[in-house]
């Protein structure tokens, strides 16, 4: 039977394509190990420097301060570092010699692609050193070097294993330390498994998340799987070189290395190229596909331009300024770019005026001040010095940011101007602005051509955003709109219910007795909804939005009412058991919206601000109103770690208009809506603030509406249908009928294959595991798809199927085997009608494995933050949660309980991060204690160390029969002198293997498992 292509072959058939054809890459073989690449590093240098050191090389030592310089404690320090001045990174050198000085020699040259000083060369094998006597070996697939730095790695697996064995692997080696000293400055990884290739910024093991795993497509969104597609496509020079320069983003803020998607990539070099030919246009992203972080990269492209002098970022409100600024200020921080936000008028003025080539933000109404105020001073030099600007105005929600006339009237003002607008909801001709005079009605007629197009569509296949899944829910029960229209005098006989709907008075849905079935539908029919079942820290957080601010104030009221038991509704058991303080509730309006509010209103309020600071510690007041409104962002989108904690989340954001267009919040999953349908691209612009990628649990953004429900679904799917661009039925989940049903078609395929997990056993025929494998990742993928409506009853669905959770672990445990097995024996070239999806991650998380990795994010935000007014908060938290840890895994439970007693007492423990990374920690001592054990067992057992770490790495408790790896194991033993040892015990050497196997599977099981599977 053939195998799998090996990875040795694929790894070949790689470095080929690498150094052939069009590509630059120098194959190395030589390069295996870190003494070899700081020697080839330390001569690319020397080479590139030969003037400034003027032939006296660097000797040893000097050579070590550059190795200890070029070690960093992150990928994104050394990200940092590689950005350089001007895009030149550098060490500085002082000599051995005091009579030379110090030395500053060049390193690495962003804009040397191709040529300069760049040398390109790829390795491969290249074993990692050990830290310590206890650690193991590693091998890196294939190896990127720009100038003898690794700044790409590429893991390869075959198709047996898949693309995310990979990434695991990834994961694995981080955790263990293994991208240190040179290899430290790595930026980009890839994995594949020849059919599937992916790509991810490098990021520790603790922050790299797999639903960031980015598949390539073509400028015609065509995508590129094969893996020597992918290379020709993506990792050739000079594109290879490019990915980590000129597209790729650092984030100061989250200190994190942002890789751009390619679709951004294609929309950039489409504007670079209007730029050039002096054309306007506008680019169709969809929204929540990033479009901010790519109109960052274009204004910040655009001042390469020499034909433009200034490059103006236009938003559309104040909330919009603040945000957009802060972003780009972010983006900017390790950029050759300067960027501008800008105060005030005269402080615009100034920016424009001044002969620093910059990137300034500003809002239409700042504009329109200037122009008022110099527009009738021909003569002023001033004046004559911004209309003579060549200027590169871009947009962002174009279609409402500026208007026609404020356009015309703008570049009527800046005569020498370009325009680059970006909208994920572009105004057609279907929707069209009414007609007024000549004035542009379109988004091209207003911009220009469209220059490139990512609709979401795209962007779902991609997975780049979520589909959306509506639910329209009806308040009002239908006897109580009879009685209220026969008491009317309104005769509804015959009338459609979108027609009934059409004549419901607002008054309708603004009282009490509907706000309060709204807020029993959010508090206790929505758990799987926000995921309160992965427990606190774990959940989504949501968006209530309402017609006005005293709807939303008064929802405000009644959530308090109903967490005080001071209200008809009352919060459910099952919600106060999964997470007790849930929900915590806030109020944000914007800056307009505070400032119309009556004083009664004000007064309102000043009361939420001081519940607020009251819940989070903070002590914000009215005069503070954008801070508070910044806070509540953060909190709601939980990017930062900090906010990630359950102390620091909010869960519900009520607001009015702010947040629905412009807000990116990953951990948002929700939006509720308690107000009338509005136009098309408003419903496109609100629903996307739930539908960015987050985890891999949230499949959706939720949808769920609570007025007029045929109106409401009439204006959906015309929404729908205009910005799909044909996909319309691929960008909203199924309804609850058509997604139950799949999921009873999934149940019956399962059990009449597995009626229980016991029916099936890993030594049936591989056909027979091929059946189950199949049915069970239907089944649970359809599990958790029908967890999400409201429809969903999980005590009732219990009853019905049988389905308890721990039945499911079961059918989990069994799931796990099979694939194995049909790992070890599938053909590849056999012909099969059951496609094996061998990537598949299953939908049910471990709890015990959620647990865990909040404990650890509880004990770094102690350790990041340590004079934090939470601390004691967050010390309790950590210390209830780690209680509850070492009930389920005390093995584990004791080594994270030591390192925590010391985190706890302010005491520090060696590092060499600059910050201590508590994950990293942990690896460490349960790497030491594995080895230990594993050590202890090789002198016991007289087996050979390697041998046993393979079988312990492979190990399934759940298995029947051998493991994988025992019968090498077992082979290799020196059974005669474990028998000479054993004797007594042991009598027969027939009876050994007998011995051997339950003396290192009561260690495994007992005592290794426990540390190294965080769901044992």
């Amino acid at each position: 039977m053939k195998s799998f292509e090996l990875e040795s072959e694929m790894e070949n058939k790689l470095i080929d394509q690498l150094i052939n054809g069009e590509s630059q890459w120098t194959y190395r073989p030589d390069l295996r190990n870190e003494e070899a690449l700081w020697d080839n590093f330390r001569k690319i240098l020397t080479r590139n420097n030969k003037d400034k050191l003027n032939d006296v090389p660097l000797t040893d030592m000097e050579f070590e301060q550059v190795k200890t310089q070029l070690n960093f404690g992150s990928f994104y320090r050394a990200a940092e570092w590689l950005k350089g001045e001007n895009g030149i990174a550098q060490v500085l050198v002082p000599r051995e010699d005091a009579k030379l000085g110090k030395v500053s020699l060049t390193v690495f040259k962003s804009q040397d692609i191709s040529g300069g000083i760049s040398v390109y060369e790829v390795i491969n094998q290249y074993a990692s050193s050990k830290r310590d006597e206890q650690d193991r070996n590693r091998r890196f697939d294939v190896t990127l070097l720009i100038n003898g730095l690794p700044l790409i790695q590429i893991e390869l697996k075959n198709r047996s294993e898949g693309y995310m064995a990979a990434f695991e692997q990834i994961k694995k080696y981080s955790n263990e330390g293994k991208y240190t000293g040179i290899f430290s400055m790595l930026q980009m990884f890839v994995v594949t498994n020849g059919v599937d290739t992916k790509y991810i910024a490098a990021a520790d093991g603790q922050h790299i998340n797999k639903e960031f795993l980015t598949s390539w497509v073509d400028k015609n969104n065509n995508r590129v799987n094969n893996y020597l597609g992918f290379a020709k496509e993506v990792l050739s020079i000079p594109k290879g070189h490019k990915m980590i320069t000129e597209f790729s983003v650092l984030d100061d803020d989250h200190k994190a290395i942002i890789l751009l998607r390619p679709y951004q990539i294609h929309a950039i070099l489409a504007v670079e190229q209007a730029v050039r030919q002096r054309q306007s246009g506008y680019v169709w992203h969809t929204t929540g596909s990033g479009k901010t972080l790519t109109s960052y990269k274009v204004a910040r492209n655009l001042l390469r331009s020499p034909a433009l002098d200034k490059t103006i970022f236009i938003v559309d409100r104040i909330d919009l300024d603040q945000q957009t600024g802060t972003a780009f200020k972010s983006y900017a921080m390790n950029d050759v770019v300067e960027v501008n936000d800008t105060d005030n008028v005269s402080d615009l003025v100034r920016k424009l005026t001044a002969n620093d080539r910059d990137l300034v933000i500003t809002t239409i109404q700042k504009l329109n001040y200037v122009m008022k105020r110099y527009g009738d001073k021909e003569d002023n030099h001033i004046t004559k010095k911004l209309r003579n600007l060549n200027i590169g105005f871009v947009v962002d929600e174009c279609h409402r940011a500026v208007t026609p006339k404020k356009q015309q009237e703008i570049t009527k003002f800046f005569p020498k101007s370009l325009w680059y607008g970006f909208t994920g909801t572009p105004i057609f001709a279907e929707n069209a602005r009414d007609e007024f005079g000549d004035m542009p009605r379109t988004t091209e007629e207003q911009y220009g051509p469209r220059l490139h197009e990512y609709t979401v569509k795209e962007a779902i296949h991609d997975k780049a955003v979520l589909g959306f899944q509506v639910e329209y829910i009806n308040t009002l029960e239908k006897n109580s709109i009879v009685d209220y229209f026969d008491q009317s005098g309104i005769d509804i006989d015959g009338l459609s219910e979108h027609e009934i709907e059409a004549k419901l008075p607002r008054e309708a849905y603004e009282n009490d007795e509907h706000k309060l079935k709204v807020i029993d539908q959010i508090v206790n029919y929505s758990r799987h909804k926000f995921k309160l079942t992965r427990g606190p820290g774990n959940t989504y957080s949501a968006i209530l939005t309402t017609r006005s601010i005293p709807d939303a104030q008064r929802y405000y009221e009644l959530f308090n009412e109903v967490k005080e038991g001071k209200s008809s509704v009352k919060i459910s058991e099952k919600t106060k058991s999964l997470v007790s303080d849930f929900p915590k509730v806030a109020v944000t309006y914007s800056l307009n919206e505070t400032e119309e509010t009556s004083f009664e209103r004000q007064s309102q309020y000043k009361q939420i601000i001081q519940d607020y600071n009251e819940t989070f510690n903070t002590h914000y007041d009215l005069e503070q109103v954008r801070a508070f409104n910044q806070d509540i962002n953060n909190r709601l989108a939980r990017k930062k770690d900090i906010y990630r904690t359950r102390s620091e989340q909010l869960d519900i954001v009520i607001v009015v208009d702010r947040l629905l267009t412009g807000f990116d919040s990953p951990s948002t999953a929700i939006l509720f809506m308690d107000r009338p349908p509005a136009k098309p691209h408003h419903l496109i612009q609100a629903f996307s603030r739930t539908n960015r990628i987050y985890d891999k649990d949230k499949q959706y953004g939720q949808i769920m509406t609570f007025q007029y429900p045929s109106q409401y679904q009439e204006a959906v799917e015309n929404a729908f249908i205009l910005y799909s661009n044909g996909g319309e039925s691929a960008i909203q989940a199924p309804g609850w009928n058509e997604s139950y049903g799949r999921f009873q078609d999934a149940y019956e395929r399962l059990i009449s294959v597995a009626p229980s997990p016991e029916s099936i056993d890993v030594n049936d025929d591989v056909d027979t595991l091929k059946l189950f494998v199949k049915a069970y990742q239907e089944f649970d993928k359809s599990l958790g798809a029908i967890q999400v409506y409201s429809e969903f009853d999980e005590e009732v669905f219990e009853q019905q199927y049988g389905l308890r959770p721990e039945v499911i672990e079961s059918y989990h445990g069994k799931y796990e085997n099979a694939l194995e097995k049909i790992r070890e024996q599938i053909d590849e070239d056999e012909e099969d009608d059951l496609t094996i999806d061998f990537d598949y991650q299953l939908s049910e998380v471990g709890k015990q494995q959620i647990d865990y990795e909040y404990l650890m994010l509880l004990m770094q935000t102690i350790v990041n933050e340590p004079n934090s007014q939470n601390r004691i908060k967050r010390i309790v938290d950590a210390e209830a949660y780690l209680t509850k840890f070492k009930d389920n895994n005390p093995k584990l439970g004791e080594i994270i309980e030591d390192i925590f007693s010391t985190i706890k007492d302010g005491n520090e423990l060696t590092s060499t991060e600059d910050t201590l990374n508590v994950a990293n920690e942990i690896e460490k001592r349960i790497d030491d204690r594995v080895s230990e054990l594993v050590h202890g067992l090789t002198e016991s057992l007289h087996v050979q160390e390697d041998d046993l770490h393979y079988l312990i790495e492979n190990y399934k408790p759940d298995k029947s029969g051998k493991q994988t790896g025992e019968n090498n194991l077992l082979e290799n033993m020196d059974k005669d002198r474990y028998l000479e040892e054993n004797r007594e015990k042991v009598q027969k050497k027939f009876r050994v293997k007998k011995f051997a196997k339950q003396e290192y599977t009561d260690v495994i099981e007992s005592e290794i498992l426990p540390l190294t599977n965080k769901n044992f």
